[in-house]
């Protein structure tokens, strides 16, 4: 185990074995931390927060001349809030906010500048891609992959290996990159796909498997490939 002078540990605070804690770090009281973290310079734990083992805390992205949207040289620490839950070989970026009681299984990545809202559940091997905005109450299940610059608001359901993108012109430099918004208690089934800057309504259903090519009206269900809207019974 090594912990920096600097580093402010609460009350009751468990730290398991070899685990790296570097300077500026703050830990609230009775959080647990596992074996063999890292937890990076400035990172902020609250209290009653569990980490398991193997898991990094605090990373700073890296670049190299390829790639045309380069890591800001000013993000803020990592925060996390009261009770968050948080795996083992996970990997928590700079500049990101974990919110209080969000529950985050093991083995997820979630990168630089992401604000994850209270209560909110992610879904072992998730990834979570740059400045993406996800609210509070959601549910994001095993193996999605949320692009950057998404926005997903309160109550939202996203199932097993959902996929999004938010290049429409796949890497050719051309346009901006935006990412879904998905508006609140919408519900996207099992390996649907949503494309760049598309609008999910609230209280959508996105079937299992769809395409999502346009915005979605609220309160509607769209499935296949690509999505259509479901008639209802009555329905012309």
């Amino acid at each position: 185990m090594e912990i920096h002078h600097s580093v402010k540990v609460g009350e009751g605070v468990k730290i398991g074995k070899g685990t790296v804690i570097e300077e500026g770090v703050v830990i609230g009281n009775h959080t647990e931390i596992g074996m063999n973290c890292i937890i990076k310079k400035g990172t902020k734990i609250n209290q009653d927060v569990i980490i398991g083992d193997l898991t990094i805390l605090g990373k700073s992205p890296t670049a190299n001349r390829k790639m045309a949207r380069r890591p800001s040289s000013t993000l803020t620490e990592l925060t996390i809030a009261d009770n968050a839950r948080i795996g083992s070989h996970v990997i928590i970026y700079k500049g990101t906010i974990i919110g209080k009681d969000t529950f985050i299984a093991d083995q997820v990545s979630i990168r630089e500048e992401v604000t994850i809202g209270e209560s909110t559940v992610i879904g072992r091997q998730a990834m979570i891609e740059p400045k993406t905005i996800i609210g509070s109450n959601t549910t994001i299940q095993t193996g999605c992959y949320i692009t950057a610059d998404t926005i997903i608001e309160d109550r939202v359901f996203i199932g097993p290996c959902c996929s999004m993108s938010n290049d429409k012109h796949m890497a050719s430099g051309k346009g901006l990159h935006t990412g879904p918004v998905i508006r609140s208690g919408a519900k996207i089934g099992n390996n649907a796909t949503l494309l760049p800057s598309i609008i999910i309504g609230e209280n959508v259903i996105v079937g299992a498997g769809a395409v999502v090519t346009k915005d979605v009206n609220e309160n509607s269900t769209v499935v296949g490939n690509p999505a259509r809207y479901l008639k209802k019974d009555g329905d012309n």
